[in-house]
């Protein structure tokens, strides 16, 4: 049988599809802000000291002659024009009558009496019995010792003038804070309108509120509390609405079809449920406010403030350490307390206390207890006034006047060695290219950073921030302390990357970190400077510093939250994929917590602005500096005020490009 034999037939190779066209290659923005760097760079090198816009510290501008103006002009006319005769005038009235009733009550001679109506004594208990009830006798221990360490520390009475202008501002905020609240957490479209507003009131560093409302309020009290609930409200406000938003909605649901009308859904439901919210929010604003009253001795609050501002000006660091540890007892005590009332009603609920059934009798003669005593300190002058000359405020004065002369004599080498090679290797040269260049090629690049960080709408608010910035007239002193803000941020985020990367790798670490953290946020920013004007004198590096621990809490727990959230799993993967620690640290876990890095600048640079502006107290120049002269100095009013104004414009510019830079990164 024959076989056929044919050609072997041809095999065409299997088709390789073509590769796609690649498109133009995307450039990365940092690869883009180092362009824009580097043009900068050389422009600097050639214009160098041009177009400046430098402006002497005693000359004014038009627009500081127009606001000294306005300033003569409603002084003048304040008792006769009826804006300020019907309402100004009669706010201020309210407020100082609140202030003036309460501070009669707890630290001011009343009427023919030459003691409060309540002396002492009677403070004392009637806060060891709130601290009581409201949270638990551990607190309430901690906030007796802590208001006695007032009175052995001979600044009672200052303290007290302290706490009646905190709790005044307070109710004031809270009155108007929680309905606020409720509305924005009942209602979408309410909540969208007041957040913008939130947003720019907590962007904005404390200190220029002050100027604007002596304009209206006059120097005194009535300005100090207004500003400080300007300052402690948007808290309130935010963590209310949370509050009501968190509750389930299925309980609302439940509670609708019971039949219950809205009105009886949020008093029976919604503020019951969302209670432990509302005392946080309550405690933020507390916190807010007192952090707040030490800067409002700069327009004649009373108390501690005036105690701190008085010997930072003369350079006691005795005094002013005396005055700020009150500031910081005192702080922790009202931070205890109303954390502590937060978690009561919870904690009570869960847990089976054989002895609660004792606690209304206790409570009741507890208050018995309380009224006797004050009884006692309106009647005795021995309850009525502290006992003792305050030997142990002068001690503690004087010790710190002695580590302070000691550290001096024994680290001015280090201390100073350091000083210098961070002004000199990082803050001058920096500065420089900020004061040196050209306005318009230093608005250039920060509007060309602007958009490529940012996007279009922030490179868009930074060039009308900057054009607001050279008409203010204090485009020279605004570059200064953006100078200096930039170099303690950049200080800020190497502590916030390295504690928090640490943090949120080492739970361990975590809970050792974590309460000092908490603590240290806590603390009204004017006790920062104490200790770095022991060590390093009155000097712009002294902000800087203090700027930089002021800042770096809230940097470094966003970061270690970041980090954490990072999924387990994807490390998992890193290690098997044979990643060492720093692979995993630099390759996986930096990268994914991109969008909270961004965050952590983003408050670090709104905290460090606030405290370099504080810092115009102790040597740091700029707008600080221009703004508390134009509180001591009437010729320098506008110039202060127009200070305030380039601060604003500042918060306003670094809060849209990092908030923006943030969504464009999670996107």
């Amino acid at each position: 049988m024959a076989i056929a034999v044919g050609k072997p037939e041809k095999t065409e190779p299997p088709a390789v599809a073509a590769p796609p066209a690649e498109g133009p290659r995307r450039v990365s923005r940092t690869v883009v802000v180092a362009a824009i760097l580097v043009v900068w760079l050389v422009l600097f090198a050639v214009l160098r000291g041009k177009q400046t816009m430098t402006l002497a510290a005693a000359d004014l501008t038009g627009l500081h002659r127009w606001f000294n103006h306005l300033d003569d002009s409603v002084g003048a006319n304040r008792n006769s024009n009826p804006l300020f005769l019907y309402f100004f005038n009669e706010i201020r009235q309210v407020i100082d009558n609140l202030v003036t009733f309460v501070q009669h009550l707890i630290s001011q001679p009343s009427g023919d009496r030459p003691v409060p109506q309540i002396g002492w004594l009677g403070v004392v208990a009637i806060t060891g019995y709130a601290s009581w009830a409201l949270g638990n006798w551990r607190v309430a221990l901690l906030a007796v010792a802590g208001f006695t360490f007032f009175g052995l520390q001979g600044l009672w009475q200052e303290s007290m003038d302290t706490l009646a202008l905190t709790l005044s501002a307070v109710l004031v905020a809270l009155v108007f804070a929680v309905p606020l609240g409720v509305w924005a957490g009942l209602s979408d479209r309410f909540n969208r309108i007041v957040t913008p507003f939130l947003d720019f009131m907590q962007t904005m560093p404390t200190f220029v509120y002050l100027a604007p409302l002596t304009l209206f309020f006059l120097i005194g009290p009535a300005s100090a509390v207004i500003a400080m609930v300007i300052y402690a409200a948007p808290p309130a406000i935010r963590i209310t609405a949370h509050g009501i938003r968190s509750v389930p909605e299925t309980t609302v649901e439940a509670a609708d079809s019971m039949g219950s009308t809205r009105w009886q859904s949020l008093l029976k439901v919604l503020l019951p449920m969302s209670r432990r919210t509302v005392v946080m929010g309550v405690n933020q604003t507390i916190m807010a406010a007192l952090a707040m009253v030490t800067i409002a001795a700069l327009i004649d609050a009373p108390g501690l403030g005036k105690t701190v501002l008085q010997a930072l000006q003369s350079l006691d660091v005795g005094t002013a350490f005396n005055a700020g540890l009150a500031i910081v007892v005192m702080a922790i005590v009202l931070d205890r307390v109303t954390t502590a009332a937060s978690a009561r009603a919870e904690a009570a609920r869960r847990s089976r206390d054989r002895f609660r059934g004792w606690r209304r009798p206790l409570l009741v003669a507890g208050a018995v207890a309380v009224a006797v005593l004050v009884y006692l300190s309106r009647t005795y002058l021995w309850a009525a006034q502290f006992p003792g000359q305050g030997t142990t405020g002068t001690k503690i004065a004087s010790w710190a006047d002695s580590v302070t002369t000691w550290a001096q004599d024994h680290l001015s080498g280090v201390t100073n060695a350091f000083r210098d090679s961070v002004t000199n290797g990082l803050l001058n040269p920096f500065q420089s290219l900020l004061t040196d260049s050209p306005w318009w090629l230093v608005g250039a690049a920060l509007t060309g950073i602007g958009v490529v960080l940012g996007g279009r709408r922030a490179g868009i608010t930074t060039a009308v921030c900057v054009g607001l910035l050279v008409g203010t007239g204090m485009w020279s002193d605004s570059m200064t302390t953006l100078a200096s803000t930039m170099v303690a941020t950049v200080l800020v985020m190497v502590l916030g990357v390295g504690f928090g990367v640490w943090m949120g790798r080492s739970p361990l670490v975590d809970r050792l970190l974590r309460p000092s953290l908490d603590a240290a946020q806590v603390m009204p920013p004017f006790v920062y400077l104490v200790p770095f004007l022991a060590l390093f004198g009155a000097t712009r590096f002294t902000a800087i510093v203090a700027a930089v621990v002021y800042a770096a809490p809230v940097a470094i727990k966003i970061t270690a939250d970041g980090v954490r959230a990072v999924p387990e799993t994807t490390v998992e993967a890193a290690t098997a994929a044979g990643c060492n620690t720093w692979q995993i640290i630099t390759k996986v876990q930096l990268p994914m917590a991109r969008s909270a890095l961004t965050l952590a600048t983003n408050q670090g640079l709104i905290y460090v602005l606030s405290m370099v502006v504080v810092g115009g107290l102790v040597g740091a120049g700029a707008l600080g500096y221009d703004v508390v002269a134009g509180f001591s100095q009437g010729e320098l009013y506008g110039k202060g005020l127009a200070a305030g104004l380039a601060i604003v414009l500042l918060g306003v510019m670094f809060d849209r490009i990092t908030q923006a830079a943030a969504r464009r990164t999670s996107a």
